[in-house]
């Protein structure tokens, strides 16, 4: 593997990690405020990046590249209203989008096709990711600000369930 895209790649599983803990974040933050709901939201979201960490983990060790793990910074955002982590997830999703393009572009340069296979489940995830985080922007805006409504919105987060991601690893 070229020695690029290896460092691109093992430098995303902290890059997912540190995603997590800011999911997780956000969902302390929305049980604090009592909207179990969108902690649900949160918390599913975080054990999606860890998920997204240990594909990429695993595909560093079937292709016999060492895993480095580094420290997971802590959690650098502050949120005063409903929205704030809304806003602060759907920006870095786009943060992400741009590292998991950075390192498809790596890996088209030197021609890796494997990882471009590999990474095209990701790239497809971002997309996902990016939507659903605007959707729910474009949702409290519409009804936050109206109690039931916003219960209602609350009441549909909560209903979400986690499921594993179904990408077969070479």
């Amino acid at each position: 593997m070229d020695k690029k895209v290896y460092e691109l790649l093992n430098d995303q599983i902290n890059k997912e990690l540190y995603s997590a803990y800011l999911y997780l974040d956000m969902a302390n933050f929305y049980s604090a405020k009592g909207l179990d709901g969108f902690s649900n939201w949160y918390e599913i979201q975080a054990k999606e990046e860890q998920d997204h960490a240990l594909l990429i983990y695993q595909y560093l060790h079937n292709n016999d590249q060492p895993v480095v793990l580094e420290a997971i910074a802590k959690p650098d955002k502050t949120f005063e209203t409903l929205l704030d982590p809304l806003n602060a997830a759907y920006e870095h999703e786009q943060y992400v989008t741009s590292l998991i393009n950075n390192i498809y572009a790596a890996a088209q340069k030197v021609n890796d096709y494997r990882t471009v296979q590999f990474l095209d489940w990701f790239v497809k995830e971002q997309g996902e990711e990016e939507k659903n985080s605007s959707d729910l922007i474009t949702k409290m805006e519409l009804f936050g600000d109206d109690a039931r409504s916003l219960y209602m919105l609350n009441s549909e987060l909560g209903a979400r369930v986690y499921s594993a991601p179904s990408l077969v690893l070479d």
